[in-house]
């Protein structure tokens, strides 16, 4: 298992992973390669970028994308996408890369991890056994704009 930063020739190889762990159950999302390129490219270009990879030999196992940002409570890291290939998870390699993150944000001075799921999937279980607790009273909300 090794852990390393992001960097920009990882992209594509990032995106081929994100798009194994979400275009299928239980997220069933449709990313096409294009769109998921360009937004992971987003949040590699944007400013405080901070990602790590993380891999089972030769093989990119997942990663995680986040970024540094101000809050009242200090600074945080923000986790924008998190994701283990599917065919490595339940190996460890998700929690591994936590512990680095966690480890990275203590040696820079990041006080909070934050991070977003959704409360029915089974990614918000494997956040509980690791620690991470619900923000309340917060709430996400969207609204979908149709012409």
């Amino acid at each position: 298992m090794t852990i390393r930063p992001i960097v920009e020739n990882d992209i594509e190889m990032c995106t081929k992973v994100f798009m194994q762990a979400y275009n299928q159950p239980p997220w069933n999302y449709q990313w096409k390669f294009d769109d998921a390129l360009r937004y992971l490219k987003e949040y590699y270009e944007s400013p405080n970028f901070k990602g790590f990879l993380i891999y089972d030999g030769e093989v990119l196992a997942g990663a995680i994308f986040a970024h540094a940002k101000t809050w009242w409570t200090g600074p945080q890291l923000y986790i924008d996408e998190f994701f283990i290939a599917p065919n490595q998870q339940k190996k460890g390699y998700g929690k591994a890369i936590i512990h680095f993150t966690e480890q990275f944000a203590l040696t820079e001075g990041l006080g909070t991890i934050t991070l977003m799921t959704h409360k029915y999937m089974p990614a918000m279980k494997f956040y509980e056994r690791i620690d991470f607790m619900h923000a309340q009273p917060f709430v996400i909300l969207f609204k979908q704009v149709e012409p």
